[in-house]
């Protein structure tokens, strides 16, 4: 079995991904950066190597079952075997649901919830095998439900079941499977969302802080530190969990 832990982030070229994806190169892993245009994984791949990491770039769509499978078995042969993956890939095709176009939702699908299925089950074989595996889902408090969001909110919920199944099936193989619902964090996608209800992203931003007990909107290093624990050796005892990190209380 192998001792050094390597790592999958998806949607790891900027934001959250890019943040969770050094902050597991600082705590020793080697990391593969995973996003839909490789040579946009560069800068976050440059970041982790300036600093003394080991980091890896790889082109993928997580919805494409065979990209799926080749990217994995890259990373298995440059890297060893991904025995941590943080499922973080996503985007909003946001709408109120009588606009929502059926492309809308199946784009949305595609990407979270059967790139999450994808990845995770070429990953898993590695886990078993190694009797080692941490899985991080990334949910969202919009699971809760949000207007505008049928489709992301279903697909975040989503998300937080198939954590708790993960859990029960893989838990057998030393392998934890748990999900961070970020509240509202500062990046490119939430500044869309701003520019689609039309308002201005530094106005929209003091509007949640003031709705949010901490006073404050998140960071992805927020979220970093959260997918850090999770994917710990320490972590062993903590499975099919949902943290939210959102500043105060969420169902």
């Amino acid at each position: 079995m192998s001792t050094a832990r390597t790592a999958v982030v998806t949607g790891a070229a900027r934001g959250i991904g890019a943040e969770v994806a050094r902050r597991l190169a600082a705590d020793g892993m080697s990391v593969a950066v995973v996003d839909l245009d490789e040579s946009a994984c560069r800068s976050t791949v440059e970041d982790i190597a300036h600093a003394g990491g080991t980091a890896l770039a790889v082109g993928c769509d997580v919805s494409d079952e065979e990209a799926v499978t080749a990217a994995v078995e890259r990373v298995a042969t440059e890297l060893g075997p991904p025995t941590v993956l943080v499922n973080n890939a996503g985007i909003i095709r946001d709408n109120l649901l009588f606009k929502m176009t059926t492309a809308d939702w199946d784009a949305v699908m595609d990407v979270h919830l059967r790139g999450a299925f994808l990845m995770t089950r070429a990953c898993q074989a590695h886990m078993v095998q190694e009797r080692f595996g941490r899985i991080v889902n990334l949910s969202s408090t919009s699971a809760l439900g949000n207007r505008g969001q049928a489709n992301y909110s279903a697909a975040k919920a989503g998300m937080q079941g198939l954590t708790k199944t993960l859990a029960i099936e893989l838990g057998r193989y030393n392998v934890t499977a748990n999900a961070i619902a970020p509240g509202f964090i500062e990046t490119d996608m939430t500044a869309a969302t701003a520019a689609r209800v039309g308002v201005d992203f530094e106005q929209f931003k003091e509007a949640v802080a003031r709705e949010t007990p901490v006073a404050r909107i998140g960071r992805p290093a927020d979220i970093a530190h959260a997918a850090s624990f999770f994917c710990s050796e320490g972590a062993g005892f903590v499975s099919g969990q949902v943290l939210y990190v959102a500043g105060g209380p969420r169902d």
